[in-house]
């Protein structure tokens, strides 16, 4: 079977267990009776039923081979209907791999935003291979991804049945429950298979703090995101076949723990992210700073890919504008000039960013970077200091935990190394 190279995140950094459950690869496993759970890089989740093959997401085109050579060990069924929880490209877009030759065309299931969704890719395809480079690969050109396994446009088996808030579908004997709740995305759905009390919540739940702050992505919903884990634990799941990581099998009070910890921890950070901006509407730096994340050793919120701080922004973001709140930002000066200002003051770039190096070397890697930012931004032509703008942003990369943060400075530090400006 076909190595899977997502596992390579963890591998990269020597992460601990949580890594590996966010990234688990494997399958099929039994969740339920006829039925399995696959993941590699994301989770499909196949109901075998008297009419056919019931999917749950699909993979992405390039993993989807993989995904259904696991699958299509246990099961030779047709596939029958496919649900989408969302129309990232990491569930939606692999179904052709499951299709057997010459099978009737199945139903395809989806929330009714999901159109809109794949106009939204194939007006910016070049935008979202740059921002998707900065996230998965952390590098500032799509070199990664020029090969086409990553494609910003409809899938080739786009949604045949769309539905608005709730959908219940029955196929071979079996019942499955669609539920709409924007979280990650809105056109997010989660099902439940209510005869074999299998709960598949999409990238609802992904073994890790969930992803309701992307940073370069578009508004997330994360108190709609915790209504709906409430809702789904009110369901009493037995299996939970997540987006992303490993299933819980046949333990419904571990299952009902994920749920309400992640939906406690989701409003936790609302609540306070509204109260702080409450308190007289402060700059976002300073909300950010009056949040304090609610701690945790539970294995399925550790900030292995997004984070509290990027969910706090969002919240910001959507109760909020644009503006950061700081008067000299709402219509700043060209930042290559303030960056020159500052250079000039500091005694030039070469100053300013041996500053920043000491820093850094002091402890305080956010304030370097901010210093080596104006450093490179004034001579961004200056070997000098295109490597020891570099060497901050992999620095900074090392220190951080979310896979969004690390490879977002690692992409910062290859910019600097082609004299190029994050911006």
């Amino acid at each position: 079977m076909t190595a899977n190279p997502a596992n390579k995140f963890g591998e990269l950094r020597g992460q601990p267990p949580e890594v590996a459950r966010f990234f688990w690869t494997g399958g099929p496993v039994e969740v339920a009776e006829r039925s399995w759970f696959c993941s590699s890089l994301s989770g499909v989740t196949g109901f075998e039923t008297d009419d056919g093959l019931v999917l749950v997401d699909t993979g992405t085109t390039f993993l989807a081979p993989v995904l259904a050579e696991m699958l299509r060990s246990v099961t030779s069924a047709p596939v029958h209907t496919a649900i989408y929880t969302h129309g990232h490209v990491d569930h939606a877009f692999g179904l052709g791999a499951f299709l057997l030759p010459d099978q009737p065309p199945p139903r395809i299931v989806g929330h009714e935003a999901m159109p809109a969704r794949f106009e939204r890719y194939a007006r910016t395809p070049h935008h979202n291979v740059a921002v998707n480079n900065r996230q998965f690969a952390g590098v500032p050109d799509d070199s990664r991804l020029a090969d086409g396994t990553v494609r910003f446009e409809a899938p080739a088996h786009p949604p045949t049945t769309l539905y608005r808030d709730r959908l219940t579908l029955e196929v071979g004997g079996l019942t499955f429950e669609l539920h709409h709740a924007r979280g990650e995305t809105d056109d997010h759905t989660w099902v439940f298979c209510r005869e074999r009390e299998v709960l598949c919540p999409g990238d609802l739940i992904i073994w890790g703090v969930p992803n309701a702050g992307n940073p370069q992505k578009v508004q997330r919903y994360p108190w709609d995101w915790a209504e709906a884990l409430r809702d789904m634990a009110g369901y009493r799941p037995r299996s939970l076949a997540p987006g992303h990581g490993g299933p819980v099998v046949d333990d419904p009070e571990l299952v009902r723990r994920i749920l309400v910890e992640t939906a406690d921890y989701l409003d936790s950070l609302v609540e306070q992210t509204i109260a702080a901006m409450e308190a007289g509407s402060p700059p976002h730096v300073d909300i950010v700073r009056a949040v304090t994340p609610p701690q945790t050793d539970s294995p399925w919120l550790q900030p292995v890919y997004d984070e509290a701080e990027f969910i706090v922004r969002n919240v910001i973001r959507f109760y909020g504008g644009w503006w950061t709140g700081r008067p000299s930002e709402l219509k700043p000066a060209p930042r290559a000039e303030v960056a020159a200002e500052i250079a000039g003051l500091a005694g030039g770039a070469h100053a300013l960013v041996g500053h920043a190096l000491a820093t850094a070397e002091a402890g305080d890697l956010r304030l370097a970077c901010h210093l080596a930012d104006f450093a490179l931004e004034a001579a961004p032509d200056d070997p000098a200091v295109q490597t020891a703008v570099a060497e901050l942003y992999e620095a900074r990369a090392e220190a951080e935990e979310s896979l969004m943060a690390i490879n977002i400075f690692r992409s910062a530090a290859e910019y600097a190394r082609q004299g190029r400006p994050f911006a």
